[in-house]
């Protein structure tokens, strides 16, 4: 049976069979016990100038979040938080909770400081529930680091986005195939990973839902129509409104480089929620400019103002 600390929401994937073969106990730390369990709340509104502030913050280790910066020179009214933390990588009985709520009109950039390490896992798996809640008006840049597995690695994520129908998000989700460069190679040798997102009116009226699960030991990945010979995958999940997703929609060009060794394409989500942006290839660092790319693109529709240039050293 799973514990929890006090006080800390309980971190539930029973409705997910994939991970049914997971269940053993660590042989060390038990699941979701302290140290083990990160709770991170933000929330963020306008104060009486018109700033977007970071008004809540709640957090639990591992995950870290000091305070909000104002380097943006495109916005530099916009709060940017960075989410550190201070355990590592991820293992076998971590559980993760984070809430985001932007409130009306405020506006929000969200990052990690680091790409997120999935460590090899025995006994268990690592699993995150996160929910982004976003008020009329509201605005909110989620673009974390790469995630990149390990061997024997099992993660889950569930993601749930409650949108108001004026709100706008652009959060990605960027996968390594696994440690590329490690000894002879790592890729695609974690036991699974299993990622879902889905998106809600605030009356609770269902948007979209997407699921993917990613198991190696089935084949197949390599595929054309799969993975084919790319090793790093880019989801970018885009929440707008349907006169701003049309402009982002419209300048979009979907594309295949050979020589760039990189692919990208675009379409609608159902039901008027906005856009679905996928991006594929064999480094980082080259999918996430396009992802920031294309991210910029959303702030020029939604904001009038471009994202700036990338940190170097990011």
């Amino acid at each position: 049976m799973e514990r929890y600390y006090s006080d800390s929401p309980k971190v539930d994937f029973d409705h997910a069979p994939e991970m049914a073969p997971y269940l053993e106990q660590p042989d060390a730390m038990y699941v979701g016990c302290p140290g083990k369990h990160g709770y991170l709340n933000l929330g963020f509104e306008l104060d009486a100038d018109g700033k977007s502030i970071m008004r809540e913050l709640d957090r639990r280790a591992p995950l870290i979040v000091q305070q909000e910066l104002y380097f943006d020179e495109a916005m530099p009214e916009m709060p940017c938080v960075y989410i550190l933390s201070s355990g590592g990588p991820n293992v076998d009985g971590d559980r993760y909770v984070q809430n985001f709520t932007v409130h009306k009109n405020a506006f929000a950039h969200i990052s990690t400081g680091a790409a997120t390490k999935l460590a090899e896992m025995r006994r268990n798996y690592s699993g995150m529930i996160q929910k982004i809640v976003l008020e009329e008006g509201a605005y909110l840049e989620y673009l974390p680091e790469p995630v990149i597995p390990c061997r024997h690695t099992r993660f889950i994520c569930d993601t749930e986005i409650t949108a108001h129908p004026t709100a706008s998000l652009v959060y990605s989700e960027v996968y390594m195939g696994g440690r590329k460069y490690y000894n002879d190679g790592e890729m695609f040798e974690f036991d699974i990973l299993s990622v879902t997102t889905r998106g809600q009116r605030p009356d609770g009226e269902q948007l979209f839902r997407e699921k993917f699960i990613i198991d190696p030991r089935r084949g197949g990945l390599r595929l054309t129509g799969v993975m084919d010979s790319y090793d790093v995958f880019a989801n970018v999940v885009v929440v707008a409104p349907p006169e701003s997703a049309d402009i982002i929609y419209e300048s979009t060009e979907p594309f295949i480089d050979r020589e760039k060794h990189l692919a990208a394409g675009i379409t609608h989500l159902p039901n008027g929620a906005g856009l679905l942006y996928k991006v594929l290839g064999t480094e980082p660092g080259p999918v996430k400019a396009l992802v920031r790319e294309f991210a910029s693109g959303v702030r020029q529709a939604v904001k009038g103002r471009p994202l700036p240039k990338e940190f170097p050293w990011r």
